[in-house]
């Protein structure tokens, strides 16, 4: 397992032998690379599982910020049930063809100096500012444990997983 800042953790996913993806490493995306797209989106795709075990995916502003990804939702809407009941998520990037999908759990953010670094950048990125006093506004962070990141024209030689130190670890 790796730190973000590292490629240690650098390595192929796993898909079926039809998919073409060898194991050498060329072609392969460096962190940086998965970061950039993940700082420049607009709309990322975040996936949560109702209690019932269906799923559930909803479209969300958001920010990447040192390595965790930041959004905010209602706790009584879906996405916030469904984290308050299981807090597992996939979050994904709006495109099919330049992909960077995370996997980790989501934990609600209560710490005043990440807060108020979250409504600054989100204000500087979408010109709005969250009332994170608002019990409706409440903001959680996922801290990927496992990326995957590739892009259409040269799969699957882009095809990239990283496989990452949680926290604390």
């Amino acid at each position: 397992m790796a730190d973000l800042s590292t490629e240690a953790g650098r390595s192929r996913p796993d898909f079926p032998e039809a998919y073409g993806i060898a194991s050498a490493p060329e072609g392969m995306l460096s962190w940086a690379d998965a970061s950039d797209r993940l700082t420049t989106a607009r709309n990322y795709w975040v996936s949560t599982t109702r209690p019932d075990g269906r799923p559930h995916a909803a479209p969300v502003w958001g920010l990447w910020l040192g390595d965790t990804f930041y959004f905010s939702t209602d706790p009584s809407s879906r996405k916030g049930r469904n984290i308050a009941a299981n807090p597992n998520a996939v979050v994904h990037l709006e495109s099919g063809d330049d992909v960077v999908i995370l996997e980790g759990i989501l934990q609600h953010v209560a710490d005043p100096e990440l807060l108020t670094r979250f409504v600054d950048a989100y204000d500087v990125k979408y010109g709005f500012r969250v009332d994170t006093d608002n019990p409706s506004s409440a903001v959680f962070m996922l801290r990927p444990l496992v990326a995957h990141a590739w892009m259409e024209h040269n799969f699957p030689q882009s095809a990239t997983r990283w496989i990452l130190k949680p926290p604390g670890s």
